[in-house]
Protein backbone atom coordinates (compact mmCIF):
# COMPACT_ATOMS: atom_id res chain seq x y z
CA UNK A 1 0.00 0.00 0.00
CA UNK A 2 1.56 3.35 -0.87
CA UNK A 3 1.89 5.34 2.24
CA UNK A 4 0.47 8.99 0.33
CA UNK A 5 -1.36 9.29 -2.99
CA UNK A 6 -2.58 12.94 -4.16
CA UNK A 7 -5.06 13.08 -6.68
CA UNK A 8 -6.36 16.76 -8.24
CA UNK A 9 -5.25 18.66 -5.43
CA UNK A 10 -5.67 22.08 -5.62
CA UNK A 11 -4.92 24.66 -3.23
CA UNK A 12 -4.37 28.83 -3.68
CA UNK A 13 -3.72 31.65 -1.43
CA UNK A 14 -6.19 34.56 -2.22
CA UNK A 15 -4.87 38.23 -2.52
CA UNK A 16 -6.36 41.01 -1.39
CA UNK A 17 -8.95 41.33 -4.31
CA UNK A 18 -10.03 37.91 -4.17
CA UNK A 19 -7.84 36.26 -7.08
CA UNK A 20 -5.35 33.91 -6.43
CA UNK A 21 -1.98 35.04 -5.25
CA UNK A 22 -0.30 31.67 -5.48
CA UNK A 23 -1.32 28.16 -6.39
CA UNK A 24 -0.85 24.65 -5.89
CA UNK A 25 -1.83 22.18 -8.53
CA UNK A 26 -0.84 18.75 -8.32
CA UNK A 27 -2.66 16.14 -10.68
CA UNK A 28 -0.96 13.13 -9.61
CA UNK A 29 1.58 12.16 -6.80
CA UNK A 30 2.41 9.19 -5.28
CA UNK A 31 4.91 8.11 -2.36
CA UNK A 32 5.85 4.75 -1.61
CA UNK A 33 5.82 2.78 1.55
CA UNK A 34 9.34 2.85 2.94
CA UNK A 35 10.74 6.00 0.34
CA UNK A 36 12.92 8.49 1.23
CA UNK A 37 11.94 11.80 -0.60
CA UNK A 38 13.38 15.16 -0.76
CA UNK A 39 11.15 18.15 -2.30
CA UNK A 40 13.74 20.09 -4.32
CA UNK A 41 12.31 23.45 -5.79
CA UNK A 42 13.31 27.46 -5.76
CA UNK A 43 11.77 29.62 -2.97
CA UNK A 44 8.16 30.45 -3.18
CA UNK A 45 7.52 27.45 -5.39
CA UNK A 46 5.53 26.18 -2.41
CA UNK A 47 7.22 23.24 -0.74
CA UNK A 48 6.43 24.18 2.30
CA UNK A 49 2.62 24.62 1.93
CA UNK A 50 2.49 21.28 0.09
CA UNK A 51 4.06 19.74 3.02
CA UNK A 52 1.42 21.14 5.59
CA UNK A 53 -1.28 20.26 3.21
CA UNK A 54 -0.14 16.36 3.63
CA UNK A 55 0.01 17.34 7.20
CA UNK A 56 -3.48 18.76 7.37
CA UNK A 57 -2.47 22.00 8.83
CA UNK A 58 -4.20 23.67 6.40
CA UNK A 59 -7.32 23.08 3.97
CA UNK A 60 -6.63 22.31 0.56
CA UNK A 61 -9.51 23.60 -1.81
CA UNK A 62 -10.48 20.31 -4.25
CA UNK A 63 -8.78 16.74 -4.53
CA UNK A 64 -7.81 13.96 -2.48
CA UNK A 65 -5.05 13.14 -0.11
CA UNK A 66 -4.96 9.48 0.77
CA UNK A 67 -3.05 8.57 3.72
CA UNK A 68 -2.39 4.50 3.86
CA UNK A 69 -5.69 4.12 2.16
CA UNK A 70 -8.03 6.71 3.95
CA UNK A 71 -8.84 10.19 2.45
CA UNK A 72 -6.93 12.72 5.08
CA UNK A 73 -9.77 14.74 5.35
CA UNK A 74 -11.98 11.65 6.54
CA UNK A 75 -9.41 11.23 9.94
CA UNK A 76 -9.60 12.73 13.29
CA UNK A 77 -6.58 15.19 14.21
CA UNK A 78 -5.41 12.28 16.73
CA UNK A 79 -5.51 9.82 14.04
CA UNK A 80 -3.31 12.33 11.53
CA UNK A 81 -1.02 13.03 14.45
CA UNK A 82 -0.54 9.39 15.14
CA UNK A 83 0.20 8.90 11.52
CA UNK A 84 2.33 11.90 10.34
CA UNK A 85 4.92 13.94 12.47
CA UNK A 86 5.59 17.26 11.04
CA UNK A 87 8.65 19.37 11.95
CA UNK A 88 8.24 22.73 10.58
CA UNK A 89 10.97 25.25 9.56
CA UNK A 90 10.39 27.70 12.12
CA UNK A 91 8.89 27.06 15.29
CA UNK A 92 7.50 29.65 17.39
CA UNK A 93 6.83 29.30 20.66
CA UNK A 94 5.45 31.90 23.08
CA UNK A 95 5.37 30.41 26.71
CA UNK A 96 8.64 28.98 28.27
CA UNK A 97 8.10 25.54 28.19
CA UNK A 98 11.20 23.09 29.10
CA UNK A 99 12.58 21.07 26.15
CA UNK A 100 11.01 18.01 28.11
CA UNK A 101 7.54 19.16 28.09
CA UNK A 102 7.79 20.23 24.21
CA UNK A 103 9.10 16.74 23.42
CA UNK A 104 6.39 15.39 25.47
CA UNK A 105 3.84 17.06 23.56
CA UNK A 106 4.81 14.43 21.04
CA UNK A 107 2.60 11.95 23.18
CA UNK A 108 -0.65 13.85 23.01
CA UNK A 109 -2.33 11.73 20.68
CA UNK A 110 -1.61 8.92 23.07
CA UNK A 111 -2.55 10.26 26.13
CA UNK A 112 -5.60 8.50 28.10
CA UNK A 113 -9.07 10.64 28.62
CA UNK A 114 -7.31 12.55 31.70
CA UNK A 115 -4.77 13.88 29.34
CA UNK A 116 -1.88 12.01 31.42
CA UNK A 117 0.91 10.86 30.61
CA UNK A 118 2.55 6.86 31.32
CA UNK A 119 5.28 5.37 32.07
CA UNK A 120 5.83 4.22 28.40
CA UNK A 121 5.37 7.62 27.13
CA UNK A 122 8.39 9.03 29.79
CA UNK A 123 10.44 5.92 28.46
CA UNK A 124 9.76 6.93 24.73
CA UNK A 125 10.26 10.72 25.24
CA UNK A 126 13.33 10.01 27.30
CA UNK A 127 14.44 7.68 24.44
CA UNK A 128 13.94 10.46 21.71
CA UNK A 129 15.77 12.62 23.74
CA UNK A 130 18.69 10.74 24.20
CA UNK A 131 18.80 10.00 19.90
CA UNK A 132 18.65 13.77 19.63
CA UNK A 133 21.51 14.25 21.97
CA UNK A 134 19.83 17.00 24.13
CA UNK A 135 19.82 15.28 27.41
CA UNK A 136 21.58 18.27 28.68
CA UNK A 137 18.91 20.42 27.56
CA UNK A 138 15.84 18.89 29.09
CA UNK A 139 15.54 21.47 32.00
CA UNK A 140 16.23 24.17 29.79
CA UNK A 141 13.54 26.77 28.32
CA UNK A 142 13.05 26.20 24.85
CA UNK A 143 13.30 30.37 24.58
CA UNK A 144 16.91 29.56 25.51
CA UNK A 145 18.21 27.75 23.19
CA UNK A 146 19.74 28.45 19.93
CA UNK A 147 18.07 28.01 16.82
CA UNK A 148 20.11 24.60 16.01
CA UNK A 149 19.49 23.76 19.67
CA UNK A 150 15.97 24.22 19.20
CA UNK A 151 15.63 22.52 16.10
CA UNK A 152 16.65 19.10 17.10
CA UNK A 153 14.33 19.61 20.19
CA UNK A 154 11.59 19.59 17.52
CA UNK A 155 12.77 16.65 15.78
CA UNK A 156 12.92 14.76 18.93
CA UNK A 157 9.20 15.62 19.70
CA UNK A 158 8.52 14.06 16.19
CA UNK A 159 9.97 10.99 17.63
CA UNK A 160 7.97 10.88 19.83
CA UNK A 161 4.56 10.42 18.08
CA UNK A 162 6.36 7.36 16.80
CA UNK A 163 4.49 8.39 13.23
CA UNK A 164 5.03 5.96 10.28
CA UNK A 165 5.51 8.89 7.97
CA UNK A 166 7.48 11.96 8.99
CA UNK A 167 7.56 15.25 7.07
CA UNK A 168 10.09 17.84 7.98
CA UNK A 169 10.51 21.56 6.23
CA UNK A 170 14.60 22.05 5.91
CA UNK A 171 15.63 20.14 8.83
CA UNK A 172 18.95 20.76 8.14
CA UNK A 173 18.02 24.44 8.37
CA UNK A 174 19.85 26.30 11.64
CA UNK A 175 22.31 23.34 11.94
CA UNK A 176 26.00 23.27 11.80
CA UNK A 177 27.89 20.81 9.64
CA UNK A 178 28.33 18.22 12.17
CA UNK A 179 24.22 18.21 13.17
CA UNK A 180 23.28 18.09 9.64
CA UNK A 181 24.91 15.12 9.09
CA UNK A 182 23.55 13.45 12.19
CA UNK A 183 19.80 14.53 11.37
CA UNK A 184 20.24 12.36 7.55
CA UNK A 185 22.02 9.68 9.28
CA UNK A 186 19.05 9.44 11.62
CA UNK A 187 16.74 9.94 8.78
CA UNK A 188 18.43 7.26 6.91
CA UNK A 189 18.42 4.96 10.37
CA UNK A 190 15.02 5.62 10.38
CA UNK A 191 13.44 5.47 6.57
CA UNK A 192 15.98 1.71 6.92
CA UNK A 193 13.56 0.71 9.82
CA UNK A 194 10.32 1.11 7.76
CA UNK A 195 9.71 4.83 8.17
CA UNK A 196 8.46 6.75 5.09
CA UNK A 197 10.11 10.35 5.23
CA UNK A 198 9.61 13.22 2.95
CA UNK A 199 11.70 16.23 3.41
CA UNK A 200 12.44 19.59 2.07
CA UNK A 201 16.02 20.79 1.49
CA UNK A 202 17.91 23.37 -0.47
CA UNK A 203 21.40 20.87 0.10
CA UNK A 204 21.70 19.44 -2.98
CA UNK A 205 24.20 17.44 -1.76
CA UNK A 206 22.65 15.34 1.05
CA UNK A 207 19.91 14.98 -0.72
CA UNK A 208 22.06 13.02 -3.46
CA UNK A 209 23.68 11.31 -0.71
CA UNK A 210 20.40 10.30 1.36
CA UNK A 211 17.77 10.17 -0.69
CA UNK A 212 16.05 7.47 -2.37
CA UNK A 213 13.83 9.32 -4.82
CA UNK A 214 13.83 13.51 -5.78
CA UNK A 215 10.73 15.62 -6.53
CA UNK A 216 11.11 18.72 -8.35
CA UNK A 217 8.95 21.67 -7.55
CA UNK A 218 8.35 24.75 -9.32
CA UNK A 219 5.48 27.18 -9.98
CA UNK A 220 3.04 24.98 -7.15
CA UNK A 221 4.20 21.99 -9.44
CA UNK A 222 5.74 18.91 -9.61
CA UNK A 223 7.79 19.11 -12.63
CA UNK A 224 9.76 16.13 -12.31
CA UNK A 225 9.28 12.99 -9.43
CA UNK A 226 11.43 9.94 -9.75
CA UNK A 227 14.90 8.19 -8.91
CA UNK A 228 17.36 10.48 -7.29
CA UNK A 229 20.00 9.05 -10.79
CA UNK A 230 17.39 9.73 -12.91
CA UNK A 231 16.34 13.59 -11.41
CA UNK A 232 19.44 15.42 -9.98
CA UNK A 233 21.43 16.29 -13.13
CA UNK A 234 22.77 19.17 -14.61
CA UNK A 235 20.38 19.79 -16.88
CA UNK A 236 17.24 19.78 -14.30
CA UNK A 237 19.18 21.52 -11.91
CA UNK A 238 19.92 24.28 -14.60
CA UNK A 239 16.38 24.32 -15.74
CA UNK A 240 15.07 24.63 -11.66
CA UNK A 241 17.56 26.48 -10.20
CA UNK A 242 18.97 28.39 -12.81
CA UNK A 243 22.67 27.30 -11.98
CA UNK A 244 25.58 25.77 -13.85
CA UNK A 245 26.50 22.55 -11.91
CA UNK A 246 28.70 19.54 -12.20
CA UNK A 247 27.16 16.19 -11.61
CA UNK A 248 28.67 12.84 -10.42
CA UNK A 249 27.90 9.44 -8.75
CA UNK A 250 29.73 7.60 -5.86
CA UNK A 251 29.26 4.90 -4.32
CA UNK A 252 28.16 2.45 -7.66
CA UNK A 253 25.20 5.22 -7.99
CA UNK A 254 23.65 5.14 -4.59
CA UNK A 255 25.25 8.74 -3.98
CA UNK A 256 25.08 11.46 -6.27
CA UNK A 257 27.25 14.66 -5.70
CA UNK A 258 26.78 18.20 -7.27
CA UNK A 259 29.15 20.62 -7.50
CA UNK A 260 28.01 24.04 -8.44
CA UNK A 261 30.00 25.87 -10.99
CA UNK A 262 29.62 29.38 -11.25
CA UNK A 263 32.58 29.95 -13.35
CA UNK A 264 31.17 27.95 -16.51
CA UNK A 265 29.06 29.13 -19.38
CA UNK A 266 25.86 31.49 -19.02
CA UNK A 267 22.67 29.59 -18.59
Amino acid sequence: MNEIEIRNLEFSYKSGNAIPAFRIEIPEWTIGNGDFVSLLGPNGCGKSTLLKLIANLIDFTSGHIIIEGKNLNELRRNEVAKKIAFVPQKNFTYFPFSVYEIVLMGRTPYLNMMGFETSEDRTIVDQAIEVMQIGDLRKKGINELSGGEAQRVFIARALAQKAQIILLDEPNAHLDLQHQIMIFDLLKKLNDEGITVVTVSHDLNLVGIYSKKIALMNHGRIVLYGEKSDILNKKNISEIFKINSIVFSAAEGKSMNVLINPVSEKI
